[in-house]
């Protein structure tokens, strides 16, 4: 028995060493194919890089334009205040 965990065992060990180095071939692999690879590609109709591109216009947005001052108004009569917000009545016809 004690033979046959013994046996089991080394010929885990053996699976596990060539388990733990074989990523290596294909990053190899990788490694050298990338050499061969052009240095750039065009990806769009014009180069980024080029300063004489043509470039859309940049317009100018504030961001806080629709900005009003909510200071604390005036105290005045809550019925005033009331009345000047609801809704006015519709006519019969």
């Amino acid at each position: 028995m004690l033979a046959l965990s013994q046996a089991k065992s080394a010929a885990s060990a053996v699976d596990r060493r060539y388990f733990r180095f074989s990523w290596l071939l294909p990053a190899f692999a990788a490694l050298v194919l990338s050499g061969c690879m052009p240095a750039t590609t065009q990806v769009a109709s014009t180069d980024p890089a080029d300063p004489g591109a043509k470039v859309a216009a940049v317009g100018y947005r504030s961001t806080i334009a629709p900005y009003t001052s909510l200071r604390p108004a005036t105290p005045a009569p809550w019925r005033n205040r009331n009345e000047a917000v609801t809704p006015q009545p519709k006519q019969d016809r």
